[in-house]
């Protein structure tokens, strides 16, 4: 990915490539910088282990500093480890162990935490707050192709965190997938906002990588913030957007929307579900829809995206976009869906109940030369022999083969045998007015096997009880379905996309 910031950068070295506090630098800058940071980063790396470069861990928020580290890892044939940098000491202890890193380039807080902890991490040799004067050091070799070039821990909803490996060939190949689709998304006269975090997959490769793949302008916003973010939209005149359902919740209640994003060509939604009302209001005051995007850490990320569908529709994720083959398959592995084709032989038992008008829910099985080649160190639970790889999200199609998500079959709830899928359950409950958000997992039960178990914070000034909710889903869902707990809670807790961690609310309430 480094060299298509050196094609920027001998393209047009003067051309702004980040903007950061109202600063620019250069591509010309940029790529001097990545050169530097690669040739000391590649003094400090110890020898390959198991037959893998060394790991260099990243936790910065999103400035210059990050991409100089990001990319200048990869130019020195290394491996970049991006980390959250607002993780807790156990937090890192888990992704630094794992990894063995060998380099951490982090803040002076994060510096601080390691530092109370470095006895455990025997294969950590270099803890480092400066991404500057490496100017002097040693040459380096640039790695390509099939290399693993990143780990990317996942957000560990069901379990501990885990590495996904991501070479330099799936980086690329996301962004030659998305140059395909039409109306552009990114191009080189672009300005995009960078306020993902770019320790996340969609941040880093579909926001900082775009930047770089296209020769286009990043605007780095370390934290998000609604207003902040509208002026800053409006000040470097931002032309495409890619964020998270909480940032367009954030925008659509703000009155200058529609004046603060006039530059605004282009909005893209990803990362979690979009509610629909969200959508209407961002639309509404902006003349723009909000494009929805699917992927996932281990597909370098996007999948799927309402762009490619003739008409984008309310609470899909559109169609694969161009590179990109996908099935859904039923519990039995039999073929519901490939590409738009739904299989005539197959089974119809769940189509009454979700009320499908394409296919039955299966599971969404993915190809394409985005993909990763299984997580750390030794590539398990990658893609089979054919290709394939198993999301584990259940999906359905309708009869113009757009897709629709259901919900993560390993959140499925299993009341005396029948199929509950926790996001049903989630949209009728937050239908309710006196609902802000609201999350369900499976109980155990001794009687159904499992049970719902509901969590909900109310909206503000509200005060439903529960036999208020239970009254309102038994209107909405079929008895099995209906929560038999509700529980209110000040918040949930989010991942820094916005999706609910369902692990930890299951840990913070004693129901591992």
């Amino acid at each position: 990915m480094s060299g298509y910031v050196r094609r920027a950068a001998e393209a047009g070295p003067d051309r702004p490539a980040l903007i950061w506090h109202d600063q620019a630098v250069t591509w010309g800058d940029l790529d001097a910088r990545i050169d530097a940071a690669a040739r000391g980063l590649a003094a400090l790396a110890p020898a390959p282990t198991a037959g893998y470069p060394a790991r260099v861990a990243i936790a910065l928020p999103n400035t210059p500093d990050f991409a100089v580290a990001f990319f200048g890892a990869l130019r020195a044939g290394l491996v970049a480890v991006p980390i959250n940098p607002e993780f807790t000491s156990r937090e890192l202890r888990h992704v630094l162990a794992d990894s063995a890193a060998a380099i951490l380039l982090c803040g002076e807080q994060v510096a601080e935490t390691v530092g109370g902890i470095h006895g455990e991490l025997p294969a950590l040799s270099t803890v480092q707050t400066s991404v500057s004067d490496w100017r002097d050091a040693a040459p380096a070799r640039e790695a390509g192709g099939d290399d693993l070039a990143v780990l990317l821990y996942t957000s560990g909803t069901e379990g501990r965190p885990k590495g996904a490996m991501l070479s330099h060939r799936a980086l690329i190949a996301n962004h030659e997938q998305v140059a395909r689709v039409a109306p552009t998304v990114v191009g080189p006269d672009d300005v995009l906002l960078l306020a993902v975090p770019l320790f996340h997959a969609y941040g880093l490769n579909s926001g900082l990588g775009a930047v770089a793949f296209h020769g286009a302008c990043g605007v780095l916003m370390e934290r998000f913030d609604p207003a902040a973010a509208l002026e800053t939209i409006a000040r470097t005149q931002v032309t495409a957007v890619i964020g998270v359902p909480s940032m367009y919740v954030g925008w659509s209640l703000l009155p200058d929307l529609g004046e603060s994003m006039e530059s605004v060509r282009f909005a893209a939604c990803g990362a979690a579900p979009l509610e629909a009302s969200t959508a209407s209001r961002f639309t509404e005051a902006t003349r723009h829809p909000v494009f929805v995007g699917y992927g996932l850490t281990e597909t370098a990320p996007v999948l799927t995206s309402t762009l490619v569908s003739p008409v984008p529709k309310v609470g899909s994720i559109g169609q694969p976009i161009p590179g990109v083959e996908l099935r859904l398959v039923g519990a039995g592995g039999e073929n519901l869906w490939h590409d738009g084709a739904v299989d005539p032989e197959a089974e119809d038992e769940l189509e009454l109940e979700l009320e499908s008008p394409g296919t039955d829910p299966g599971e969404i099985v993915v190809r394409g030369a985005n993909l990763f080649s299984g997580y750390w160190p030794d590539g398990r639970d990658g893609p089979d022999a054919d290709g394939w790889w198993a999301t584990g999200d259940v999906a359905y199609a309708d009869a113009d083969g757009d897709l629709f998500l259901v919900d993560r079959l390993g959140e499925l709830i299993l009341v005396s045998g029948f199929n509950v899928y926790p996001h049903e359950v989630e949209q009728v409950l937050a239908a309710h007015p006196a609902v802000a958000e609201a999350a369900v997992i499976g109980a155990p039960h001794p009687y159904t096997g499992e049970t719902v178990r509901a969590y909900v914070v109310r909206a503000p000034g509200a005060d439903p009880t529960v036999d208020d909710l239970l009254r309102h889903c038994e209107r909405n869902l079929a008895r099995f379905k209906c929560p038999t707990a509700v529980e209110f809670v000040e918040e949930l807790p989010h991942s820094p996309t916005g999706k609910v961690r369902k692990t930890l609310l299951r840990s913070e309430h004693g129901r591992v």
